[in-house]
């Protein structure tokens, strides 16, 4: 008996049946079988199926003699299955990867409830992936299992069948079915949960929700969404036989409200001459269950007050003159955004022509984020270093925390903004300014960029499309030209952004000053950063940190790290730091750190024992603390057609190179990523790129810039006598030896 049974409906989906198939044959959690029920489909549904059962056998393919609709089908698919638990998948959508594990594992660390609800992430056509904003709701802090009446705000959840797994004993006790019609998820879901003597709540994307552009059934126009009437029928009369369930009966009848409303604010859902007439089936209905005692929105009050008296004229002027306030406030807010807009342009103009402020600087990271990298490094110096110096860091207001009380925070777009620009003598940034800045006669602009390119960069992406996209190249040389000094790691660096960025400013080859930290941190402060982090004590951590792929609309996991932690055991965590705010994480691990909204690279390299990476600059800067990097580049081919590199990294790498992830695995599952070889390769690594890289990059840049000093500036420590931080897990053990 497998532990799972996935029942796949499926009608007019031939463009997506493959993929959804394919997503739970390619789990690592392989004790299940899949039911697929071809609905009488009139496209290749059916001929897909057979495929598929040909190919594998926990495949079933069940044909329906006529089109029944998907409760009908799944009722069919039910009565084949056999597994423990039921999960069902619509045939246009996609278990993610380990999905089935975790759900797996979920179950039984929760004593096999009878229900597990778990969360989903909406996907359109384009690519872009967003969580249920709901997601709180599936909390696993509490009791492990509990009742509805526990948790009631699990109603407030998407009420899908396709988001939960049902233990098929319970179901099959209960007799629970599926009507036919639109909806049927309506009298099913509510029954369920509001019957299970135990759920449990697993707190991970399963699911990709597919957004169909056209043809899913709730875009579909048409009378059939009037069946919402005889769904909740059911669910009622289910009430009316379960009495001791009858404390759900206010919240229901809310519930079913505000779905009226949905459906009939719907503009796609309705034929125009029939929506008086499902106004008057929603009044009806109304009458027939009223049950007082569910609070609700004032808003919604108002809709559900007029729904049940029938007032259709007033709702839909209530709805129209709703339509004309949310315009009436977007203009207003626009007007006001205008208005804003020339003030603070006036008020530039007027502080360009004061004079500037001589022991002002102002500096900025990422285009106006968190205080890391070369010019969070150069302003801790600079005030060290130059008397008098105000210093000012422009970024988000949610990044104001990571900025030192001693600097004072700007926000873009402020009138203290435009002032900062245009009266500060002193300019840094690792971006590009305000394109409407102007630079004034002594003003002073440092470049700091950030880190060593590997990947091409500035005008040399002109052939490169698919890697520049929208850039502006016009106005990327117009910030160019305002340049007035330009920083630079290594004669590499130097030789490619004097051709990629030509202009007249002056480089500073004096090495990378957000690397200073590197030589300076001591074990005491590695460990606490570890322990800020949630790196347990003694564990090796590996950072996960890859490039962008320009080849992509949508950033996606190279590496499965899940299969990864598996493989390298308990003593390993992983932080991940993979590119894309707003991807979507799958089933969590407790050994998997979250930390892509991390600011400060240079922390969570100091808090690592090792690197996974693949095209990133932050390889030429982690080499400085001799540890081992590990290369996955399974895409190179692709990654080098869009975005191109300076130099074939397989052939010069800081470390061992896996072509795959099965290579990457033997890797660590050998020991060869912290073997002689890979020192070897970042001895050599570190040679060519950080010649300059000794703790005193930023002292020399602000004793060139900001006190105008050419002689005398540190010179570069010989690599012999540099100074590298040890990982904390080393630390520890050297540590424990000494006090052994």
């Amino acid at each position: 008996m497998p532990r799972f049974t996935v029942i796949v409906p499926a009608f007019r989906v031939q463009a997506y049946l493959h993929a959804c198939l394919d997503s739970v044959l390619s789990q690592s959690f392989k004790d299940f079988e899949i039911v697929v029920v071809d609905d009488c489909s009139p496209d290749a549904c059916g001929p897909i199926a057979d495929e598929y059962a040909r190919r594998d056998p926990r495949v079933t393919a069940l044909h329906l003699p006529r089109n029944a609709g998907l409760g009908p089908a799944r009722n069919a698919g039910m009565e084949r299955a056999t597994g423990d638990y039921l999960i069902f998948l619509d045939g246009d959508d996609t278990l993610l990867p380990e999905s089935l594990q975790a759900i797996a594992d979920r179950i039984g660390a929760t004593g096999d409830p009878d229900v597990l609800m778990y969360d989903y992430a909406r996907t359109y056509w384009s690519g872009r992936s967003v969580r249920n904003v709901l997601a709180d709701r599936l909390d696993e802090r509490g009791p492990a299992s509990f009742r509805l009446a526990d948790r009631p705000e699990l109603l407030h959840l998407l009420m899908v069948v396709w988001n939960k797994a049902y233990r098929r004993s319970f179901v099959e006790a209960e007799g629970f079915t599926f009507p036919p019609g639109y909806y049927e998820d309506t009298p099913w879901t509510y029954p369920v949960l509001m019957s299970a003597g135990s759920i449990a709540v697993l707190d991970a994307v399963c699911v990709s929700y597919r957004q169909r552009r056209r043809g899913n059934i709730l875009s579909t126009t048409s009378e059939k969404h009037f069946d919402i009437f005889d769904q909740y029928d059911r669910v009622f009369a289910f009430l009316d036989a379960r009495p001791e369930l009858d404390v759900w009966r206010p919240v229901l009848f809310r519930r079913m409200l505000d779905h009226f409303c949905a459906v009939h604010a719907s503009p796609d859902r309705l034929p125009r001459p029939s929506r008086a007439a499902f106004f008057r089936r929603a009044t009806a209905s109304c009458r027939r269950y009223r049950t007082p005692g569910a609070p609700a929105p004032r808003r919604a009050r108002l809709r559900h007050g007029l729904l049940r008296l029938g007032a259709r004229r007033t709702y839909r002027a209530l709805a129209a003159a709703r339509r004309i306030g949310d315009g009436l406030r977007r203009g207003v807010a626009a007007l006001r955004r205008a208005v804003r807009g020339a003030a603070l342009r006036a008020h530039y103009r007027v502080q360009l022509r004061l004079p500037l402020r001589p022991r002002d600087a102002v500096f900025a990271a990422s285009g106006g984020g968190a205080y890391a990298g070369s010019p969070a490094a150069i302003e801790a110096k600079a005030r060290d270093l130059v008397p008098g110096l105000r210093t000012t860091w422009i970024c988000d207001p949610r990044h104001a925390r990571t900025v030192p009380p001693a600097t004072r925070t700007l926000t873009p777009g402020t009138f203290a903004y435009g002032s900062a620009l245009a009266r500060s003598t002193y300019l840094v940034n690792d971006a590009a300014f305000d394109r409407r800045l102007v630079k004034r006669r002594g003003q002073v602009l440092l470049q700091t960029h950030r880190g060593t390119p590997l990947r091409t960069v500035g005008t040399d992406l002109l052939d490169r499309p698919a890697a520049a996209r929208d850039t502006d190249f016009e106005q990327l040389l117009r910030d160019v030209d305002r340049w007035d000094f330009a920083l630079s790691a290594n004669p590499h660096s130097t030789l490619v952004r004097e051709r990629a960025y030509p202009s007249g400013y002056t480089t500073l080859e004096y090495g990378s000053p957000r690397n200073d930290v590197y030589h300076h941190a001591g074990p005491a402060e590695v460990a606490r950063l570890r322990e800020t982090l949630g790196v347990p004590a003694g564990a090796t951590a590996l950072l996960y940190a890859p490039a962008p792929r320009d080849y992509r609309r949508v950033q996606r996991p190279a590496l499965d790290l899940e299969q990864l932690i598996r493989v390298l055991g308990p003593q390993f965590v992983i932080l991940d730091r993979a590119p894309g705010s707003g991807r979507t994480r799958t089933a969590t691990h407790p050994r998997i750190i979250d930390v892509t909204g991390h600011p400060s690279p240079e922390t969570l390299a100091l808090a690592s024992d090792a690197l996974i990476t693949d095209y990133a600059s932050l390889m030429f800067d982690y080499v400085n603390l001799d540890r081992p990097v590990v290369l996955h580049l399974d895409d190179i081919e692709a990654y080098e057609a869009a975005r191109g590199t300076y130099f074939d990294i397989t052939s010069f790498p800081p470390g061992v190179v896996a072509r795959s992830q099965d290579e990457l695995f033997d890797i660590f599952a050998t020991d060869h990523w912290r073997g002689s070889r890979s020192a070897q390769l970042r001895a050599a690594f570190r040679a060519r790129f950080c010649p300059y890289d000794d703790g005193n990059a930023a002292e020399r840049v602000v004793r060139r810039v900001f006190l105008g000093e050419t002689d005398g500036l540190p010179l570069p420590v010989p690599p012999s006598a540099r100074r590298a931080v040890l990982p904390a897990q080393q630390n520890t053990a050297e540590t424990r030896v000494a006090r052994g």
